[in-house]
């Protein structure tokens, strides 16, 4: 944010609560240049870029992407979270009237943040819109910490997705097996408890490398014992 102009091609820059005596490119209007004013300020050489409006919309760095056939049952081991998320999101669709508030998940890496995210897009018929990292970190001073800020100020509940207990670990192993041909019984529960701080990710990796030792083993199907080799 701009103060005060010192000299013709100077300024003083404040921003979060630092001070910078910055320069001006000359093809910025220094008239525009007025107390309060937003600018961009290339981080190397303490130079303004141009001016900027009032307010930027932050859905500059996302992208459109289909939300595809995702149910809620393809997510497993959040009792809580989803009809919580459904409250938030769903309701407040189908109410008009009421205000439409920013709902942020947050968790560790692959709990199922973003594919709970596509199965409320999916079950609503709404655009999913993917922040692009790429366009979030910006090489002017501040512009990457306002972009996040605005879009996290959207945020008005937090619900978590934390890492899944055994219970929940069982029901989405089993999600991510049901595609797979079984001979014989699969002990799902006795999988699960070696899989102590295993992610969604992780749990159908295993399905993967039960896969995996099936087809070594020259079997079209799995067995109990590849899911305990995995393990081992």
């Amino acid at each position: 944010m701009l103060s005060r102009s010192l000299e013709k091609f100077l300024g003083l820059l404040i921003m979060n609560a630092c001070r910078y005596v910055v320069g001006c490119r000359n093809k910025v209007d220094k008239e525009k240049l007025t107390s309060g004013t937003r600018v961009v300020l290339a981080m190397t050489t303490l130079t303004i870029m141009r001016a900027l409006p009032c307010e930027l919309f932050t859905t500059c760095c996302m992208k459109i992407l289909a939300s595809g056939n995702v149910s809620y049952s393809a997510v497993g081991g959040l009792p809580d979270q989803i009809p919580e998320l459904r409250e938030s999101i769903e309701l407040l669709l189908m109410n008009h009237e009421l205000f439409l508030r920013g709902v942020l998940l947050y968790g560790p890496p692959g709990t199922g943040n973003t594919l709970l995210a596509r199965a409320i897009a999916s079950n609503i018929d709404a655009n999913f819109l993917k922040v692009v990292s790429s366009a979030i970190t910006d090489k002017y001073i501040g512009e990457s910490a306002r972009l996040i800020r605005e879009m996290f100020g959207y945020a008005h509940r937090k619900i978590e997705i934390p890492l899944p207990n055994e219970q929940s670990r069982t029901e989405i192993l089993k999600i991510h097996a049901v595609g797979i041909a079984n001979h014989g019984e699969i002990d799902y529960e006795a999988v699960v408890k070696l899989d102590e701080g295993f992610n969604g990710a992780d749990l159908q990796n295993v399905c993967t490398d039960a896969g995996m030792s099936a087809i070594r083993a020259e079997r079209d199907y799995v067995i109990h014992e590849d899911f305990m080799k995995v393990e081992a």
